[in-house]
């Protein structure tokens, strides 16, 4: 059974940082891409970054520069580093990844971050 599960959020100040982390299970993660996406209240979600199997990332144009994704495959865990977090960062993060015929398995229970003062 494919699980994903996040971790790491919590409140911080705008300007402020964060790691998030996802643990993988139930798929060979070596081979797969992963992806963070986010979903804001009211909001459709959406996908922030990527990171293929060989390393390398993609980014959505309102994180790049701010926001790193890195993973290993040891411990099967994604990683999205973030800072100079803004209130507009808040929503509920979550990772996955899309199996053979392009869909995605079923969600994590996400991890919220809140950026406020």
């Amino acid at each position: 059974q494919v699980q994903f599960v996040e971790s790491g959020g919590g409140l911080v100040q705008p300007g402020g940082s964060l790691r998030l982390e996802c643990a993988a299970s139930g798929i060979p993660f070596t081979f797969y891409a992963m992806d963070w996406y986010r979903q804001a209240p009211g909001n459709q979600r959406e996908l922030i970054a990527s990171i293929r199997s060989d390393g390398t990332t993609t980014y959505a144009d309102f994180v790049k520069g701010r926001f790193t994704i890195s993973r290993d495959n040891v411990w099967s865990t994604v990683y999205l580093q973030m800072s100079s977090l803004k209130p507009e960062d808040t929503a509920v993060y979550y990772c996955n990844t899309r199996k053979t015929g392009g869909s995605l398995f079923p969600w994590g229970r996400g991890t919220q971050v809140t950026v406020s003062s």
